[in-house]
């Protein structure tokens, strides 16, 4: 959530729908001195591969409502904006939750279809899926990403 709270503040901030590349990076490293200028590259780098934002001919489009997105005050970025977003952990931390289950036995789980059901020819993203699906856990809106980080990992 970090990630899209520190995406939005330049627009939040400046009333605009789009930025030049540099005005956001300017916003983040200079006028709120939240990052250097190098992290705020890494940060606009980050919410385009998280699908936050688009570059379009050196403009910076945000590709989620904004208006959805409220800024604490005294809101600073933590060192969490820079770990990239990994949904087989999102799965597995919600499966774990809606079960009441440790992350540890939910992995075990997912072991045992793997190894069990597939003599080992499974993804461990789909082995999530499949359990997720059976205990009944939303897992809809992860699909993309999981897609993605499946073909990443090839």
């Amino acid at each position: 959530m970090s990630l899209r709270i520190t995406v939005a503040a330049p627009f939040k901030q400046m009333h605009l729908g789009e930025l030049e590349k540099n005005q956001f990076v300017f916003f983040l490293a200079l006028d709120r001195k939240w990052l250097n200028v190098e992290q705020a590259n890494t940060v606009l780098r980050l919410g385009e591969s998280a699908g936050l934002l688009c570059l379009k001919g050196g403009k910076v489009v945000p590709l989620f409502d904004l208006s959805s997105v409220t800024i604490p005050l005294g809101f600073r970025p933590g060192p969490e904006v820079f770990e990239a977003p990994d949904p087989l952990r999102d799965l597995i931390a919600r499966i774990a939750s809606a079960t009441g289950r440790d992350a540890s036995e939910v992995t075990a789980g997912m072991n045992r279809v793997i190894e069990g059901e597939f003599d080992g020819n499974l993804r461990p993203e789909a082995a999530a899926v499949l359990l997720a699906r059976r205990y009944g856990v939303a897992w809809q809106d992860l699909l993309p990403a999981l897609r993605e980080s499946v073909v990443r990992e090839k």
